[in-house]
């Protein structure tokens, strides 16, 4: 019998199973209220108008090309499409600036593969997106902690990265709506980051797949456009933008882009044409479509559902939970996150949750870089409705302060 572990390359070893996905099994139950999955509400899709793109694809002369293989950096019809919608996010840029990808999660991948050597040092927030930690962790880097509210100085990131024998690639982060915590970084923070980064010389990664959904404030410039104002445009910065379809229009196309200066691109391209030689083109076809039509439409609709959720898990937790309890309120995006009282392991309460109170949340500690982070836990509101996030709340609570009482 084969002894496989002997042959898999020591980068394996670094790869986990995702804790949300498996805890998107149980969505499949219906006695269990899940606010685990970050994933847009189903109901909401636009299904007719992609219906209607795909009709009029494979019902005209453009089928042949669609079923086609397509070139690697995308479809133009689409790249035009977001070079548009980046634009009006204060980029300047052309589709010799974007890379479609399968997924942002693929271009994630992507990033990890083109800039990181065993060792290298990656800055990330504690916490931060676990699916970017399953990306970079193949290519075995250290991480250390990001937080552009400090004063922490770059000679101090640079000489513990040299001590442990690398230098560093990129701070990764998401300035609007961030998962798991849903905060986002001020005007001020975003300008001190693009400093750093700039001192460190490092390149700095952009993913904003929540950007579009704000319930509250103002935008604020994506870091890109900023960096592009600072350095008298795209092809200059050191910023990419990693964008997605999938929280807003449909994840199951599995379509996003990155858009960075062109000399990146194209580095970015001879990884794709190594990879998957292009992502489906009929899809792309589509998306451009239903992006042309009504991405705008489509937004305001998530927009109104998604806020009055938020706003129904916010005035939940204040009625339910236990004292020692505290939790972000953030002006967008998908997510609750929440600190439980000292002593509770979140990875536990789950076990509990989910056999008697019927309530599936995702602990905190798999977005730690080190492992930290066991009094905390995520909740989405996405895709529940505003009855279900009282009860769920209500039940979650419960047990918490059952916890808190058995404690003492």
């Amino acid at each position: 019998m084969t002894t496989w572990d002997s042959l898999y390359a020591h980068r394996a070893i670094r790869m986990r199973a995702s804790e949300i996905r498996e805890l998107l099994k149980l969505l499949d139950r219906p006695d269990v209220i899940s606010f685990a999955g970050g994933i847009p509400d189903a109901a909401l899709f636009p299904s007719e108008a992609f219906k209607e793109a795909y009709a009029e694809i494979l019902g005209g002369p453009e089928a042949a090309k669609a079923l086609q293989y397509g070139v690697s950096e995308g479809s133009l019809r689409l790249r035009n499409w977001i070079a548009g919608h980046m634009q009006r996010l204060g980029v300047s840029c052309r589709p010799e600036n974007i890379l479609v990808t399968s997924g942002s999660q693929q271009g994630l991948d992507y990033i990890g593969k083109l800039f990181l050597n065993e060792g290298d040092t990656a800055l990330v927030q504690w916490p931060t997106y676990l699916g970017a930690l399953q990306a970079f962790n193949a290519y075995q880097p250290r991480y250390d902690r990001l937080d552009p509210g400090t004063n922490r100085t770059a000679q101090d990131f640079l000489v513990k990265a040299g001590q442990a024998g690398g230098t560093v690639k990129f701070a990764y982060l998401s300035p609007d709506f961030a998962n798991p915590t849903g905060l986002s970084l001020d005007l001020d923070e975003r300008q001190k980051l693009l400093s750093l980064a700039g001192e460190l010389d490092c390149a700095v990664i952009e993913d904003s797949p929540y950007e579009s959904l704000r319930y509250d404030g103002e935008p604020l410039a994506p870091l890109l456009a900023l960096d592009c104002e600072a350095s008298g445009g795209i092809e200059n910065t050191r910023t990419l933008f990693c964008g997605s379809f999938s929280k807003t229009l449909s994840p199951g196309l599995r379509l996003g882009w990155i858009c960075a200066a062109s000399s990146v691109i194209s580095r970015l391209v001879l990884i794709k044409q190594a990879s998957d030689l292009n992502s489906p083109v009929l899809n792309q076809e589509a998306m451009a479509r239903v992006a042309e039509g009504i991405f705008e439409t489509q937004i305001g609709k998530l927009r109104s559902v998604y806020k009055t959720r938020r706003d129904a898990m916010l005035a939940a937790l204040e009625r339910h939970m236990p004292r020692g309890t505290s939790w972000s309120w953030p002006d967008g995006g998908m997510f609750v996150w929440v600190e439980l009282p000292e002593g509770i392991d979140a990875g536990s309460l789950l076990a509990r949750s989910v056999e008697t109170a019927k309530v599936a949340f995702v602990p905190g500690r798999a977005f730690y870089p080190d492992g930290g982070g066991a009094n905390t836990l995520r909740l989405s509101f996405s895709c529940a409705g505003e009855d279900r996030i009282e009860e769920g709340i209500s039940r979650l609570g419960a047990l918490i302060s059952e916890t808190v009482t058995s404690m003492r």
